[in-house]
C-alpha cells in the first residue's frame, strides 16, 4: 500500500488530492486520504492583464511549498502537478514554472485542454456504460468547461471550450461560446440518443447540498433553475450570510449554474448527476495506471 498525490492549478483554485492505493488480486482501490483547496483565483491575472503577477506568483509558490511538506508528512511516494487554464494561457506561464521549481524542487506541467477533459472522465470506466446510453461529463472550472462524450464501444470524444466562471465574472466571455458548446454536443450526438449526464466540480457540489439533492441522486433541472433564480435576487455580501457560502464561492455560482443549466438544455437533459469526481481523481488514475514517479526530496 502506497501513496500517491495529484495536484490541480486552476484558474480559481489550487487543489491537492492524497490517495491510499489498496492493491487486491483483481482490483486497485483510491482511498482518499487527504484533501487541500485553497482559492488563489490565478484567472483573475491571466485573463484581464494576460500574465501572472508577481503577488500572485508568491501565493502560489508559497501553496506548492505547503502541498511539498504535506506530501512529505503523508510519505507520498508517487506525485503530479498539472496546470490548466490560467497558466496554459499567461505569457509568462514560463516564468511561473520556473521559479517554482527553483523555490520548491517540484515540476509543473502545463496541459491542454483536451487533456484535461480526458483527465477528468478517466476515472469513470467504461465498463459502467449502458449499451443504450450516451454519457456526456460537463467539467466546470474558473478559465474553461471541458466537455466529454461516452459511448459504449466508440472512442471517448472530448473538447475544451474557454468559458469558465472567473472569465464570466469578468466579463470575458463571448456570447458565442455556449452556441459552439451546443453545436459540438448537437454535432456528436443524435436526436434518439438516451442521454445521461453528469457534471463535476466543486461548484456543482455545493449546488447539489443547496438544492437538498441526497449525495448519490441526480439534481432535477427545475431544482437548478429555482436555485440559480433564488441566488440571482441577492447581491455578493448576502449570498454569503444568507446561503453560507464562502467568499470564494459567493461570486462564481451564479455564472456556474448558467453553464449547467445551458448544458442541460442544450440536450435537453431533466437531471443532472454528480459523481464527485474532478481532475485531481483523474491525475490519481494516471500516476497509478502509467507509473510515473517523482523524487520528493529535491
Amino acid at each position: 500500500m502506497k501513496k500517491i498525490a495529484a495536484i490541480d492549478i486552476g484558474s480559481n483554485a489550487v487543489r491537492m488530492l492524497i490517495c491510499y492505493v489498496i492493491s487486491s488480486e483483481d482490483e486497485h482501490i483510491f482511498q482518499k486520504n487527504s484533501y487541500l483547496r485553497l482559492p488563489l483565483r490565478l484567472g483573475e491575472d491571466a485573463f484581464k492583464n494576460g500574465v501572472i503577477s508577481n503577488q500572485k506568483i508568491t501565493l502560489l509558490t508559497n501553496a506548492i511549498l505547503s502541498f511539498k511538506y504535506i506530501m512529505k508528512v503523508h510519505e507520498v511516494k508517487d506525485y503530479q502537478i498539472y496546470a490548466t487554464s490560467a497558466l496554459r494561457e499567461s505569457k509568462n506561464s514560463k516564468e511561473v514554472i520556473s521559479i517554482i521549481k527553483k523555490k520548491t524542487g517540484l515540476n509543473i506541467e502545463l496541459i491542454s485542454g483536451l487533456k484535461e477533459a480526458k483527465l477528468i472522465s478517466k476515472g469513470n470506466s467504461l465498463e459502467q456504460i449502458d449499451f443504450n446510453k450516451i454519457f456526456i461529463y460537463v467539467d466546470v472550472g474558473g478559465g474553461s468547461t471541458e466537455l466529454s462524450i461516452l459511448r459504449k464501444g466508440a472512442d471517448k470524444i472530448s473538447k475544451s471550450f474557454k468559458i469558465g466562471t472567473v472569465r464570466l465574472l469578468n466579463n470575458l466571455v463571448d456570447d458565442s461560446i455556449l452556441m459552439e458548446i451546443k453545436h459540438w454536443l448537437k454535432s456528436n450526438i443524435d436526436i434518439d440518443d438516451k442521454i445521461k449526464l453528469f457534471a463535476t466540480g466543486g461548484n456543482i457540489n455545493k449546488i447539489q447540498s443547496m438544492t437538498g439533492s441526497k449525495s448519490g441522486k441526480p439534481i432535477s433541472y427545475l431544482s437548478i433553475k429555482d436555485l440559480s433564480n433564488i441566488l440571482t435576487e441577492f447581491n455578493y455580501q448576502e449570498r454569503m450570510v444568507k446561503f453560507d457560502l464562502n467568499p470564494d464561492r459567493a461570486d462564481v455560482i451564479i455564472p456556474a449554474l448558467k453553464i449547467f443549466i445551458s448544458t442541460m438544455e442544450f440536450v435537453k437533459a431533466n437531471k443532472i448527476f454528480v459523481p464527485k469526481v474532478g481532475l485531481v481523481d483523474g491525475i490519481i488514475n494516471e500516476i497509478f495506471y502509467e507509473n510515473s514517479s517523482s523524487n520528493l526530496d529535491s
